[in-house]
């Protein structure tokens, strides 16, 4: 009966069960503070005292979605959008050359764009509000299944950072995966991280080649709906596309520029202020309509607002039971000096945990320490247990409710209404990815 693991099951339990994210969030920190013993006043306190991590972010990503929603009113999306139906043979009959070319440039530019997003344009999931909302007619036209672009961008915000130690990859795999071990008493310097976390990443993959050619290949229909900016949206002219392609650059180029220099500051906030401000000075979007495009901007990504600040909140929670060690003690204890089986073991309580804190980044400065002379009792290899601390912190990242790696995609791909977050984004990334992560971590674990 251990409390964070009570307390898990119960918030996934609720969100399947349609209830909504953030309550599912709140009821299951409560049901976890109280059944850890803390009391109902303790574990509220520990919950506010949480929410305010949350701010900051859930901030970001409202001006970020103000932002989004002007460069659509100003018009480049809706000739990027435009340029691409035009391919596919404009409102008639679709090209069935063209329309496969178009499914793949989609499928291969939005991974791509993924992977880039974490080191060489480090945004994490700034572009997808930005890019994918006007691409959602092009979609419906092709009636491609948005659960298949949902797999393809939580792969590459996922699989890079935990196999590419450049960027948010370095952070991960070198400021907290690497350092976490090394603070808990194991050599890792003759340790080559990329072999290390290959296996990990090729049970990523597989399930990405699942997903594309198996899952989610048959077409899915969808309604043309508006999105939010449509309501006012702006003639285009090249004075405009210009200015739009200079607020996206500086916006970008700010948030680049704050995490070479180490700003404490958040990068991605005073990134969208700078673009809003280009946007509104210049006149790309129209005083008159401004303040309704940046108000809608930010309806679109209130909910990943509010998930992120309840999701602190219970992480917050999750922390102050003490009962996470406890969960991974009575897990080692259950299966000896069997190191099949604790390798899974250790795993799944990876997974359990990070499901519920909805980062792997948070997730590992807390497994490492207990995980470490674990690993050493049972006789693994240092590359076997950087490879186990590694999968089981990532674990849980694909198909949590509270993470952004699922909470992204869900902001653009139903800017429209028809994406459901946990159904669409939830469900399929958890099965896709979460499951061939353990079989290969598993292996890795054992093999190195």
């Amino acid at each position: 009966m251990n409390a964070v693991l009570i307390a898990v099951i119960v918030m996934l339990a609720l969100a399947l069960l349609r209830v909504h994210v953030v309550v599912a969030l709140f009821i299951g920190a409560i049901v976890g503070g109280l059944l850890s013993g803390m009391g109902l006043d303790a574990t509220m306190l520990a919950f506010q005292d949480g929410l305010g991590g949350g701010a900051k972010i859930a901030l970001s990503y409202a001006l970020l979605g103000a932002f989004a929603m002007g460069v659509a009113s100003a018009g480049l999306p809706q000739i990027l959008a435009s340029f691409l139906i035009a391919k596919l043979g404009g409102t008639g009959e679709l090209d069935p050359k063209a329309a496969a070319t178009t499914k793949w440039m989609l499928v291969i530019g939005l991974i791509a764009m993924a992977v880039m997003s974490q080191n060489l344009i480090p945004v994490h999931i700034a572009f997808i509000p930005l890019l994918v909302p006007p691409l959602l007619a092009v979609m419906n036209k092709l009636k491609l299944d948005r659960r298949l672009i949902t797999t393809c961008l939580t792969f590459g915000l996922i699989t890079t950072y935990m196999f590419i130690p450049v960027g948010f990859g370095s952070i991960y795999l070198n400021d907290i995966l690497l350092f976490n071990i090394e603070e808990a008493g194991l050599d890792t310097s003759n340790i080559n991280i990329m072999q290390v976390m290959a296996i990990p990443a090729l049970g990523m993959l597989t399930g990405l080649l699942i997903a594309i050619f198996i899952s989610y290949r048959a077409p899915r229909k969808y309604e043309d709906r508006p999105i939010a900016a449509k309501e006012h949206q702006e003639t285009p002219s090249m004075y405009k596309i210009w200015v739009s392609i200079l607020a996206i650059i500086a916006t970008f180029a700010v948030q680049i520029i704050m995490q070479t220099l180490d700003f404490e500051s958040d990068g991605l906030l005073v990134g969208a202020l700078t673009g809003l401000g280009i946007l509104l000075i210049s006149g790309a979007v129209d005083w008159k309509h401004a303040d309704d495009v940046f108000t809608n901007g930010m309806k679109m990504m209130a909910l990943i607002g509010f998930i992120m600040i309840t999701a602190q909140g219970f992480a917050s929670v999750m922390t102050a039971t003490e009962e996470v060690g406890p969960l991974v003690d009575a897990t080692a204890n259950l299966f000896g000096t069997n190191k099949f089986l604790s390798a899974g073991a250790m795993l799944l309580v990876g997974l359990v945990v990070t499901m519920g804190i909805g980062s792997s980044f948070s997730t590992l400065p807390i497994i490492s320490v207990i995980y470490v002379p674990l690993c050493a009792s049972l006789g693994f290899s240092p590359a076997a247990t950087v490879a186990l601390i590694g999968t089981a912190g990532a674990l849980g990242d694909a198909g949590s409710p509270a993470s952004d790696s699922t909470l992204g995609p869900t902001a653009g791909l139903g800017a429209d209404g028809q994406h459901d977050h946990i159904r669409d984004s939830v469900i399929p990334t958890f099965i896709h990815f979460n499951i061939p992560l353990l079989i290969a971590g598993w292996a890795g674990a054992l093999i190195l």
